[in-house]
């Protein structure tokens, strides 16, 4: 459930819900609408996971993450 994806990535990067709402779907009332029970289009969805990976790669965490080349 991408609800329970959103709460865990809050946690890990104590990011507060409106923010995320306004850098992954342009709506800061986002996730409080995913509490609520509305249910994201599949696209929304892909997308707000795609923003979930990027931050993290651009972070250097979570499974996205690569080793940097020096050189």
């Amino acid at each position: 459930m991408l609800i329970r994806s959103i709460e865990k990535f809050l946690r890990t990067h104590e990011m507060p819900p409106t923010k995320f709402g306004r850098l992954a779907a342009r709506d800061p009332r986002f996730v409080l609408d995913l509490r609520m029970g509305r249910e994201p289009r599949s696209g929304t969805e892909a997308r707000i996971r795609g923003f979930m990976t990027g931050f993290e790669a651009a972070r250097g965490e979570g499974p996205a993450k690569e080793a940097a080349h020096v050189g």
